[in-house]
């Protein structure tokens, strides 16, 4: 094999035309997709003070914002609902009126070529703020079931395009493909929250969807953020149960992760950039310490790298903005 001198791999870093023509990852626009929050007891878009520009929308002016993403050429939307009334078993989540059902059809009726995504987790419409219902303090997992599905099911009737558990209940997937399959709807698509792990860089996310657990932590159901192997047993289960898009999240501190998923299946595999990691950048680069736009499109096309084909990201609409020029 022919070294230095004959082999100088600086020949191809010369100029930012010869180093594109080289590039091995690509990040582009219809690659991203961006989380909105909907809240049902505002008036007025409110700002989340923990995640600069990220805002929870009242139903009135989604149809703006939705307008926006998609002229931005975003393909999807993933929505998180904030309701007035919260209950034991989160009884607004599966409502047909409840407020991500009519921010879904709003989105349908006024942005149609927008993909819309539903997050289907209880966590946001529970009084205890956890995921699943409750007794004698634990997360009940077989009986949390039945109130995920008709969630997953009341999304699709109002014309979501992909329902996304997030939940980590055991079973899930398979529950909302049964129950979807069974109300005629057996081409909807399920993006599961597979490997989910509880995580310390959601907590900026928790102040925008409402979400801070009443007592305890989620740890009993999301994983480990020291298990790997653990994570590709829920992707597989997850396949198994009719997945058609498994996810790893987070994404920046779980690279490794999307690459053996990457490495192990050949289904889509969507990472998701949390809140706590768009909430370090963008306070390291208002203190002047980074460069926002550098440093998110090293992540994000890092993300890529690491195997991942779709991102959701808080960073998508200054993405695509800087993608266009």
């Amino acid at each position: 094999m022919s070294t230095f001198p004959t082999v100088r791999l600086r020949r191809t870093r010369q100029n930012e035309k010869l180093r594109s023509l080289v590039r091995e990852t690509h990040l582009a626009i219809d690659q991203l997709i961006y989380p909105l929050f909907i809240a049902e007891d505002i008036s007025e878009p409110h700002e989340v003070s923990s995640m600069p520009g990220i805002m929870q929308w009242p139903l009135e002016y989604l149809g703006r914002e939705a307008e926006r993403i998609a002229n931005l050429g975003i393909p999807a939307v993933l929505l998180f609902g904030i309701p007035t009334e919260k209950d034991e078993v989160g009884s607004q989540a599966y409502d047909s009126k409840g407020i991500i059902q009519q921010a879904i059809r709003r989105l349908k009726a006024e942005t149609p070529d927008l993909l819309v995504i539903t997050d289907v987790c209880l966590c946001e419409y529970t009084s205890h703020g956890h995921c699943g219902v409750i007794h004698n303090g634990y997360v009940q997992n077989d009986e949390s079931l039945d109130l995920l599905a008709s969630m997953a099911l009341s999304h699709v009737e109002a014309g979501a395009d992909l329902v996304a558990p997030s939940d980590m209940m055991d079973g899930r997937v398979g529950a909302i493909r049964r129950t979807l399959d069974e109300h005629g709807f057996s081409s909807a698509p399920i993006m599961a929250y597979s490997a989910k792990f509880a995580s310390g860089f959601y907590g900026p996310f928790r102040e925008a969807a409402g979400s801070t657990p009443q007592f305890g932590d989620r740890r009993a159901y999301q994983m480990d953020p020291a298990n790997a192997r653990e994570a590709l047993r829920e992707v597989d289960l997850d396949i198994a149960e009719g997945a058609d898009i498994v996810m790893v999240k987070p994404a920046m501190a779980y690279m490794d992760v999307i690459r053996q998923v990457r490495d192990r299946c050949n289904l889509p595999i969507a990472a998701y950039n949390v809140s706590g990691e768009f909430a370090m950048i963008k306070a390291a680069a208002q203190n002047g310490w980074i460069d926002e736009r550098r440093v998110t499109m090293e992540v994000l096309t890092g993300i890529r790298r690491a195997g991942a084909d779709m991102i959701i990201t808080y960073f998508a609409p200054d993405v695509a903005g800087w993608l266009k020029e």
